[in-house]
């Protein structure tokens, strides 16, 4: 698959041929959902914890004698159904994280670069680098290509200039070569990629 590869400032800097065995797949829908279900839970913090009846801090004694006094059978206040007793099934500190095969995780990054290209939203650019490190002026350049959602993907290092002026840009994301994984892929509406990230992918998956 050929790509036009063109400069920041939309002029014209020859053409790349994609590799098939990376951005020519089928898209599967069930790969890429697992893929972005995985990323999701090893961010999920699972830091939320409820009290139980074993950690409210009341008494634990019997709260009336058992018979005689025409009044249900109780034993601690702790129990949940009593006004400052502890919850019943609450949640607890945990981690959601599961795992997932790396073949899978190498497979859905290469089902997502796919489905980018499949529905022509891949601009290959020579360079992610700016002679003026400005946001208007970074501005200006993605109007020209007509980026308004995007994540760029430099090479193994970004260029610190470039990464500044994109930051305060909205709905645009840089990110090394290293970086690059299937949720922000889906999330943007268009993928970037630097010569050198393309060199480097098709490095990886050799």
């Amino acid at each position: 698959m050929d790509v036009k590869i063109t400069t920041l400032a939309g002029t014209d800097a020859g053409k790349v041929s994609l590799s098939d065995e990376i951005f020519g797949l089928d898209p599967r829908e069930d790969i890429l959902q697992r893929v972005v279900r995985w990323q999701l839970a090893r961010r999920q913090q699972g830091t939320h914890q409820a009290k139980g009846r074993a950690d409210v801090a009341r008494t634990g004694a019997k709260m009336y004698k058992q018979k005689g006094t025409g009044r249900a059978r109780h034993h601690s206040a702790r129990a949940p159904q009593f006004r400052g007793g502890g919850k019943a099934h609450g949640p607890v500190a945990r981690s959601h994280e599961h795992d997932l095969p790396k073949k899978v995780r190498a497979l859905g990054l290469k089902h997502a670069l796919s489905a980018k290209a499949r529905s022509a939203s891949i601009i290959v650019i020579d360079e992610l680098k700016l002679a003026d490190a400005k946001t208007k002026a970074l501005a200006a350049n993605f109007a020209t290509l007509g980026l308004q959602n995007a994540l760029l993907i430099g090479g193994a290092e970004v260029d610190q200039g470039f990464a500044r002026a994109a930051r305060n840009i909205p709905n645009i994301d840089v990110l090394p070569v290293q970086g690059i994984n299937v949720y922000d892929i889906l999330r943007r509406g268009t993928l970037v990629l630097s010569r050198a990230a393309i060199e480097a992918l098709e490095e990886r998956f050799k």
